[in-house]
């Protein structure tokens, strides 16, 4: 039953904020990618481009991680790199990341309970992270569409994991345009459709053609 007399005009609490989420990038190696098998792994480096673009315009705190960069896995992939360009990049021998003390304290010191995670493989280096955040008290957010496995039921069957352990499956453009929830919001708006054309296939061909028209139209 809804209490009609307490229903207002405000979001959810469950609602990703720039102010109350962090997002983690574990593993977005080249060695990581090349075992990569349950999609296309263009769309995935795209995906986790976008949201790492998305993290930026609204200045939510990052985490990059890696595992065994010089020894195996190769470093930091640059189009995720270059977005952080003076961002530390926290290097493990651990599959689990949150089993690496530097990586957890790096995860606290963005002072969020929010936890946005994407990574590579996700039923190794996203799931046990994930699930040990959440066994912690974190709330934690998967970007399914910029984490890839080995095949399609690993990442499939890690998803599910995930879920049925209290994780929040989400896509990039979700978290993108949560983040921004207002078009009002003009300090965002500029750059939210920016990245929106550029790494947002048909629906930033379709803002592409909408500014082109309106513009068009403006002018005569």
């Amino acid at each position: 039953m809804v209490d009609i007399t307490a229903v207002t005009a405000a979001p959810s609490s469950d609602l990703l904020t720039p102010d109350n989420c962090a997002v983690l990038f574990v593993d977005h190696q080249p060695q990581m990618y090349f075992g990569a098998g349950s999609g296309d792994r263009t769309a995935v480096i795209n995906a986790t481009v976008g949201l790492a673009k998305a993290a930026k315009v609204f200045d939510v705190p990052v985490v990059l991680s890696t595992v065994a960069a010089k020894s195996f896995s190769g470093p930091l992939m640059p189009q995720l790199a270059d977005v952080f360009p003076d961002q530390a990049i926290v290097d493990r021998s651990t599959m689990n990341a949150w089993e690496d003390v530097a990586f957890v304290e790096a995860v606290k010191a963005t002072g969020r309970k929010k936890l946005v995670i994407t990574g590579l493989w996700t039923e190794v280096c996203v799931v046990l992270p994930a699930l040990s955040a959440l066994a912690q008290g974190y709330e934690v957010y998967v970007v399914t569409d910029a984490s890839g496995g080995l095949t399609p039921q690993a990442h499939e069957h890690a998803v599910q994991r995930m879920t049925q352990s209290g994780a929040v499956p989400v896509t990039w453009v979700q978290v993108l345009l949560e983040l921004q929830r207002d078009w009002a919001r003009t300090e965002t708006y500029v750059p939210v459709m920016d990245v929106v054309k550029e790494h947002g296939g048909t629906y930033g061909l379709g803002v592409v053609y909408a500014q082109t028209v309106m513009s068009a139209n403006a002018a005569g």
